[in-house]
């Protein structure tokens, strides 16, 4: 289900149609209209993980998240449900798929090699590396690169969101509750907010910084949502040539993001 479609289905409950009470039958009737934005979210972030990870479990979680928005949504804070619902949905399932500890050392040992020979190539070379370039630094075929792509994929789900809350930022808070406190501007800390702001300004630099292929890919998957087969059909390659070019894109902001706040910290 495309963006605009999603728009049509749920126009999102205003402000003024909030009840001041959210008892049980608001709930069950919100669940019940936002469950497709549910599968929908769960459904994109399958398409990055291991066939063993359940969409079911996927589906649980978000419904948690989604539960706790609806209890905690505040009309005052002149936001839409559905915008907010999106982030509790999206946090509350990654913080699932952070507890699980599913990705397999080896599997992030080879993330962080990668990671690593990415940044210091741009380092020598002043410019985002070529495929062939990175493949060489590390002793690989340009077939066997694109398969350690695929086989690294999955890292960049939780490791590139969850970047940021590992240096000085907020480590001690899941997703969820960092969502929250972006929508409480009671709660709000300054200095978790410079933060916030920081990190902000670092990913515009970190995505305006990739080549422009990835560049296009970012603003059709993350900006008008479109799957990875829609945007392999836009630009003339494969699905599966599209979900590597990715994880490729992930891997240059991940090495950026890290550099960046480690200079910060020092």
């Amino acid at each position: 289900m495309k963006k605009q479609q999603l728009a049509q289905v749920h126009t999102g409950v205003g402000p003024e149609q909030w009840p001041e009470v959210v008892d049980a039958a608001w709930q069950e009737q919100m669940v019940v209209q936002y469950a497709p934005l549910i599968k929908y979210i769960a459904g994109r972030l399958a398409l990055r993980l291991p066939s063993h990870i359940s969409m079911d479990d996927l589906i649980s979680s978000g419904i948690i998240g989604l539960i706790d928005a609806i209890h905690k949504f505040d009309p005052s804070k002149n936001i839409s449900f559905k915008t907010y619902a999106e982030f509790r949905i999206k946090g509350a399932i990654l913080d699932e798929l952070r507890s699980l500890d599913w990705i397999p050392r080896s599997v992030r040992k080879k993330s962080h090699l990668l990671e690593k020979a990415c940044a210091e190539l741009e380092r020598h070379l002043g410019r985002p590396p070529e495929p062939e370039e990175i493949s060489e630094a590390l002793g690989l075929e340009l077939e066997e690169f694109y398969q350690l792509l695929d086989e690294t994929k999955a890292v960049s789900l939780v490791e590139l969101e969850g970047l940021w809350r590992t240096h000085r930022v907020a480590p001690e808070l899941s997703e969820s509750e960092i969502t929250e406190i972006l929508q409480d501007d009671n709660a709000r800390d300054p200095f978790l907010a410079l933060h916030f702001s920081e990190l902000q300004d670092l990913m515009v630099q970190a995505i305006d910084s990739l080549p422009d292929k990835e560049k296009l890919l970012i603003s059709l998957y993350y900006y008008e949502e479109l799957t990875m087969k829609e945007i392999g059909e836009i630009m003339g390659y494969t699905e599966s040539r599209i979900s590597q070019l990715h994880t490729q894109a992930m891997v240059r902001l991940r090495a950026r993001l890290r550099e960046a706040l480690q200079q910060g910290g020092k």
